[in-house]
C-alpha cells in the first residue's frame, strides 16, 4: 500500500496528515507553528514514521512555485517571524527521493472543494479563507492558476467604508487591502474580540461591505462559477447573508447571470470541507504526482 503525506502549512498551526491512494486518512498530527527550527524536526519525524512514497505540501504564502526558479518550494515574503525565505519543501523532503508537490495552502484548498467539496463538478471556482490572514486559491479551466506568482486575493485594495474606524487597516505591506480591513486582526484592531459583539454590530456590516467588496472584484475579473468563503471568520452566519446581498447592490445589475440574480445564496457560499480543505488539497496534489511518476 502506498501512502501519501499531506501537510497543510498555516500560519498558526501545521495539519499534516498520512492517507491512501484512495483517500484513506491513516493519521493527523496538528502542531503550533512557532519557528522552523522548533516546527520541522517533528514533521520530518511524523513523515519518516509511516514511510510516505509522496509529499503533498499546501503552504501559507507567499512562496516560490516556479520549479525552475532556485528557491522553489520556499516561503518567501511573509512577515511571520523566522519563515522568510524558509526552504519548506527541501526541509520536510531531506534526503528522501519521493516525490513532492508544493502549491499555496487556499489552491490547495480550492483544488479539494472543486473535486470534492462545495464545487464538485465545476470547472471554475475561487476559494477564499478569511481569518488571521486572507488568501485565495482559483481554480479556473479545470487547473489551479499560478501565473507570475500567484493569486494573492488578500492584498487586493478596496474602497475604504466612510464609517471605518480605521480606514486604512492593519496590513504591513498595503494601505486599504482585504487583508488589512477584513482580516480577524482587523476586526480585533477596531472592536477587540468579535465574538462578543452582536450580529447588527457595525463591525460585521463593515466586514461584509469589504468582503462584497472583493467578490465583485473577483466575479468581474476571474469570473468564477461559485466563490467559496471560509476561515474562522466566516464562521460568523451573520455574514453570508450580508455579503450575498451588498455583492448583489454592488453589481447593480451589470452581470446579468441567475447564478447572480437568482441563485446567489447558492454561488457565494462556505466550503463543504471546512476545516481541514488545505489538507484534503494536499493529499490530492500528493496524489497527482505520485501516480504521474
Amino acid at each position: 500500500m502506498r501512502k501519501i503525506g499531506a501537510l497543510e502549512a498555516g500560519g498558526t498551526k501545521m495539519v499534516l496528515g498520512i492517507f491512501t491512494e484512495a483517500g484513506e486518512e491513516l493519521d493527523r498530527l496538528t502542531l503550533p507553528t512557532l519557528t522552523p527550527d522548533e516546527t520541522i524536526p517533528s514533521m520530518r519525524v511524523f513523515f519518516d514514521q509511516h514511510a510516505v512514497d509522496a509529499l503533498g505540501i499546501a503552504s501559507f504564502g507567499p512562496v516560490s512555485l516556479d520549479p525552475a526558479a532556485p528557491d522553489y518550494g520556499s516561503v518567501t515574503s511573509t512577515p511571520k517571524p523566522g519563515w522568510r525565505d524558509y526552504p519548506l519543501l527541501s526541509a520536510l523532503r531531506g534526503e528522501r527521493a519521493i516525490p513532492c508537490a508544493f502549491d499555496t495552502d487556499v489552491n490547495a484548498a480550492a483544488l479539494a472543494e472543486a473535486e470534492m467539496g462545495a464545487a464538485k463538478g465545476l470547472t471554475d471556482a475561487v476559494y477564499v479563507t478569511v481569518g488571521t490572514g486572507i488568501g485565495g486559491g482559483i481554480f479556473s479551466g479545470g487547473m489551479l492558476v499560478h501565473g507570475l506568482l500567484h493569486p494573492e486575493i488578500g492584498h487586493m485594495l478596496l474602497r475604504p467604508h466612510p464609517d471605518d474606524p480605521n480606514p486604512h487597516g492593519v496590513c504591513p505591506y498595503h494601505d486599504g487591502c482585504v487583508e488589512g480591513l477584513a482580516s480577524g486582526p482587523a476586526l480585533g484592531a477596531r472592536f477587540g474580540d468579535a465574538k462578543n459583539l452582536p450580529d447588527d454590530h457595525l463591525a460585521f456590516m463593515l466586514e461584509a461591505d469589504y468582503l462584497a467588496q472583493m467578490c465583485v472584484n473577483l466575479i468581474l475579473t476571474v469570473s468564477p462559477k461559485m466563490i467559496i468563503l471560509g476561515g474562522g471568520v466566516m464562521q460568523r452566519s451573520v455574514l453570508f447573508p450580508l455579503i450575498r446581498a451588498r455583492t448583489v447592490e454592488l453589481l447593480n445589475g451589470y452581470v446579468q447571470s441567475p447564478a447572480i440574480l437568482k441563485h446567489i445564496d447558492e454561488y457565494i457560499v462556505p466550503p463543504a470541507l471546512y476545516p481541514i480543505s488545505g489538507l484534503w488539497g494536499a493529499y490530492l496534489l500528493g496524489k497527482k504526482v505520485l501516480q504521474e511518476q
